[in-house]
This record gives structure tokens, sequence and C-alpha cells, in this order.
């Protein structure tokens, strides 16, 4: 069952054909997947799409990019807008020090928050984290001892040593286009080395169009590269591959319903 755990069909690049790309990822077999909150300025969109759509669910929350916007973000604005009908977990969320369009201190705050809002619902926190190791694993720490929940280590391309902090945690992680990237092989020799129960594979389209699209915008169709590299880093056949990152999808993202 392919499975794209982390699509943005709200961003602007899909404004001229977004229907298309949805039926194209169908026809690709595409089963499901998850349309991903990055502000919530946009969230009405995000959340739209998953109610037009039968094998489409969604998140709510606000990527650290946007953090400078979302200051006086508290969980309980977070808590309501979860209660949605098809909204699945709360994200995309956490801290990027490669570009720092939000100030630092900010997007601790507004992470932190999020998390709150993972532990209140029991809903998936997804993360994003880059260039950000030492404090990531900090905040990580410090919330997991105030109270358990949740995590998906989205589009995993940091450290080893953060990725081992997160699975003692029991954190899922997913696999993007990046892994059929010629040169990342830093970003594999991680990926040999996740829990193989708690991994998963996305898109992040439109960005990271694996290799054989790089370059252009990425689609839900293409999810099926990802899964089939993820198979050749960790040794698995293509039907391991499916049933192993099918199980831990739904396990990851429990409010989701398997298709019949």
């Amino acid at each position: 069952m392919l499975i794209d755990s982390h699509v943005n069909l709200h961003a602007p690049q899909f404004d001229e054909d977004r229907d298309e790309v949805i039926a194209r990822a169908r026809a690709a077999g595409v089963r499901l997947m998850v349309e991903i909150s990055d502000r919530l300025t946009t969230f009405e969109a995000t959340h739209g799409i998953a109610m037009a759509n039968p094998d489409i669910w969604c998140t709510v929350g606000v990527h650290p990019h946007e953090a400078k916007d979302a200051a006086d973000l508290t969980a309980a604005t977070l808590i309501e807008l979860a209660q949605r009908p098809k909204v699945v977990g709360i994200g995309e969320c956490g801290l990027d020090f490669h570009y720092d369009f939000s100030p630092r201190e900010v997007q601790a705050a507004v992470f932190r928050q999020h998390v709150a809002a993972a532990r209140e619902t029991g809903l998936p926190l997804v993360i994003h984290t880059r260039e950000a190791d030492e404090v990531m694993a900090q905040i990580l720490r410090e919330e997991y001892a105030a109270g358990p929940f949740r995590m998906l280590m989205h589009c995993y391309t940091s450290g080893v040593e953060l990725a081992k902090i997160a699975a003692e945690m029991g954190a899922w992680f997913s696999v993007s286009g990046i892994a059929t990237f010629k040169a990342a092989e830093d970003v594999r020799a991680v990926i040999r080395d996740m829990p193989g129960d708690r991994i998963i594979v996305e898109t992040d389209c439109p960005y990271l169009a694996p290799i054989p699209h790089r370059g252009r915008r990425n689609e839900p169709a293409y999810i099926g590269h990802v899964l089939d590299k993820l198979a050749e880093i960790r040794g698995w056949s293509a039907e391991e591959a499916d049933r192993i990152t099918t199980e831990a999808f739904f396990g990851l993202f429990d409010h989701v319903p398997r298709p019949a």
C-alpha cells in the first residue's frame, strides 16, 4: 500500500493543477496522503483539501520558518483545531537553524507549544529539525520527562546522536527523496540504523523530488521511488518495504482508518 506521509498540496506550486496531481497519485497506486500544515493562516486550505478527498488526511501546526508570525501561539489553539474531522497529527513544527527565518528562541517556544498539544491530544508530533541537533535533543529530553508523546522525525537528515536519542524515546522516522541523491551517503548511513519497525516514507512535495525527477516539482505519484530506495538501503524486498512501512504508518497515525 503506497502511502505518502507528508505532502504540501496547499502550496502555490499546485494551484494550476492540484486535482490532476492528486489524480496522478491515485493512478500511481498511492492509497493515502497526509497533507501537512505549515502555518495557521493556510490551515483552512490544508483542512479543506483533506475534507474534499476521502484518501487525504491532515495535520495542524506552524513550521519553524513561520514561528515569528505565531510567537503567541498556544497549545490550546492547536488542541482546539485538532478536534476537527480528519486532523491526525500536530505539526509540522520544530527547529531550523540553517535558515534562521525565525529567531531561535521563538522557534523553541513555539515548538514547545506543539509538544504540549501532542501530549494532550495523543496525536503524533511531526518534527522538522535542521542543524539544531543539540537544542532539539535538549528540548525533547525536557519535554519527554514532563510527559511522553509520540513523534515523527520527518525527512530526517540530522545526525546519528539525535537519531539515537529520538529512537530511545520511541520516535518514528520518515525517509524522503533525499535518500536517492548521489551525495547523500551520510543520510543513507543513518537510515540503515533507524528502528526498522518505525520507518515510513514521504515526498515532502513539491520539494525534494527523488531521482529520476530531481530538480523538478515533486508529486505524491513519485513516492514509489523513495520506497524502492529505502528497500535497497535496508536490504528489504519491495514487498517487505511496503509491508513494514505500511504497518509503521498505521502504528503512528492511528487516527487514520485502513482502507478496505
